[in-house]
């Protein structure tokens, strides 16, 4: 009996190293395996003009509540005069958004303290890929101020609308200079880049040309004409 039980004991003991051996053969290949690859940040950036501009612009009218219905027809003689400077601008009415007309009352932080006063504002929008002709029609609204139009303009934006063709352009070139980077890197500890196994593509950023100011969730600067495109990828290379 004693000798079956050893019998016993010495095969289970046999048993365990043999599944430990497998099991650490596995491991040190997992290992060698990450020893094998090269992780590398690549990135390509260009300059581009921006070929879309948005203009947003308001006039508006401050009434008391008696006097809302002439408040109202104020706002549509400043209409016509607004649609008229930009009809004399080459800027047609089919290419302007005018959304409702925005009427909110102005919040008394005392009681009793004189009728409701109103505030009447309308919205003037207009996208152009005139760049310029919209950038210096910007600079004329004194115009409308001239004629007792309460004209206020929003800051304009500066768009580049084939940035997902270009997004592809750059990400190759990308991966171009991922590569570059890792022959650096490798021909240092004596190896050699072999294929890439695994790519992934950062955010994009769109960038006042030569700014800093990157984001992990991505950039879209809409002040400037002049932009900078970056794409960033982060490449995983096999080496030998």
């Amino acid at each position: 009996m004693e000798n079956k039980n050893l019998t016993i004991a010495f095969f289970i003991l046999g048993l365990a190293l043999i599944i430990s051996a497998i099991f650490v053969a596995h491991t040190f290949y997992k290992v060698k395996a990450l020893d094998n690859t090269l992780t590398v940040t690549g990135s390509a950036k260009k300059q581009v003009k921006a070929d879309l501009v948005k203009w947003q612009s308001s006039f508006s009218r401050t009434v008391v509540e008696s006097e809302i219905k002439q408040g109202y027809q104020q706002m549509e003689q400043d209409l016509k005069k607004v649609l008229q400077f930009f009809k004399d601008n080459n800027i047609s009415e089919t290419n302007l958004l005018i959304p409702p007309l925005d009427v909110s009352e102005i919040y008394k932080y005392e009681k009793d303290s004189g009728p409701k006063t109103y505030t009447l504002r309308q919205i003037i929008e207009l996208q152009s890929n005139d760049i310029n002709g919209i950038t210096n029609l910007a600079k004329k609204t004194k115009e409308l101020i001239d004629q007792e139009v309460f004209f206020t303009s929003d800051r304009l934006e500066y768009y580049y609308s084939k940035l997902p063709e270009l997004r592809i352009e750059l990400l190759g070139e990308s991966i171009k200079d991922a590569r570059a980077r890792a022959e650096i890197i490798a021909k240092s500890s004596g190896k050699k880049v072999n294929i890439i196994k695994q790519a992934s593509m950062g955010v994009v950023q769109v960038l006042p040309i030569n700014s800093v100011n990157v984001s992990d969730y991505g950039e879209y600067d809409t002040s400037t004409i002049d932009k900078e495109i970056m794409v960033t990828v982060r490449a995983v290379f096999t080496i030998k």
